[in-house]
């Protein structure tokens, strides 16, 4: 690792409007670069929108869907090129028959370095889940990915810093969404629609619960546990029909925050990433002091019968009602 500014930003994208959605990233990745960031990095399917990928038929999201590299990868290559900035952005692939949720990272004189599906996949039955996690060279950083709920499984990104990731990228398309969880729950489209009028109302749901409240339940914590910078990446404003949060941040091997939006719209922050945090860390010595002949049970197969649930907080919520 070596000292580098890593951008994360956040925009309002539109549903199937890859034109549109560019012009945004291309916008937030011009004052990442103003800024001195070396890597920007956008938001889980940024390029063709995520929520409304639920009420799509098969035959629409093959529609929808590109082979990687294809046009979308070729545009990021071309854009990290003129802004001489590596690139870390999402769409669905079509791959060997199957559609993936996939994010991609692209860098100004390689081009694509590296592809990740979403190993957790549940927004659409017709998405197949991602089976590796890997770790590529960037801008002189050795980096993993993991989208939106595969970060929720501790064991996910433990393999990354294990397999000696020093920063990973957290794409998400999240909060503002239905939950069991006390103070959870959806965010009316109304207050996002006042938000130049009257601020504070939608400030305080996106600090509250269902935003940046829940997020600090856990995503300190990865940081944290594993001596690596994280770096989150969220949509902002209308998706579909939820109001998204925002909230983009830098967080270093101690899981403090070292920059973090607090727009209530489109933005990118950057942060200064460091090498020395990651051997001082906390999470480092954890790592070394693992007891690997305790472990097994995490890698037991799964009972006879029994496949992987994943299941949002939202859905649960769906049931109850």
């Amino acid at each position: 690792m070596r000292d580098i500014q890593i951008a994360a930003a956040q925009f309002e994208a539109r549903d199937a409007d890859r034109d549109y959605n560019f012009s945004r990233i291309e916008s937030l990745a011009q004052r990442a670069a103003a800024k001195g960031a070396e890597i920007v990095s956008f938001h889980e399917c940024c390029i063709c929108g995520y929520t409304f990928l639920q009420e799509l038929s098969r035959e629409a999201l093959e529609e929808l869907a590109e082979p990687v590299p294809g046009e979308s990868t070729r545009r990021l290559e071309r854009l990290a090129a003129d802004l001489n900035v590596a690139l870390l952005a999402g769409l669905v692939e079509r791959r060997g028959g199957k559609l993936y949720n996939t994010y991609v990272a692209v860098d100004p004189e390689r081009g694509l370095v590296a592809r990740f599906s979403k190993l957790h996949a549940f927004i659409s039955s017709h998405l197949s889940c991602g089976d590796r996690i890997e770790v590529f060279e960037l801008r002189g950083v050795r980096c993993s990915i993991l989208i939106c709920y595969d970060n929720n499984l501790v064991e996910n990104p433990r393999i990354a810093a294990l397999s000696g990731a020093e920063v990973i990228f957290a794409p998400h398309v999240t909060c503002g969404l239905p939950s069991p969880m006390p103070g959870r729950g959806k965010i009316d489209r109304a207050l996002w629609e006042n938000r130049q009028r009257d601020p504070a109302p939608l400030r305080m749901e996106f600090d509250g619960p269902k935003g940046r409240g829940w997020l600090m339940r856990w995503l300190p914590a990865r940081a944290y546990e594993n001596g690596v910078y994280y770096i989150f990446s969220n949509a902002v404003g209308v998706d579909h029909d939820t109001i998204k949060t925002g909230g983009a941040m830098i967080l270093d091997p101690f899981g403090e925050i070292l920059a973090e939006s607090r727009a209530l719209g489109d933005d990118v922050v950057v942060g200064l990433c460091t090498p020395e945090k990651i051997e001082l860390s906390s999470g480092r010595r954890y790592l070394r002091a693992r007891r690997p002949d305790l472990y097994g049970r995490l890698t037991a197969p799964l009972p006879p019968g029994q496949t992987p649930q994943v299941t949002p907080g939202w859905r649960l919520k769906a049931a109850e009602e």
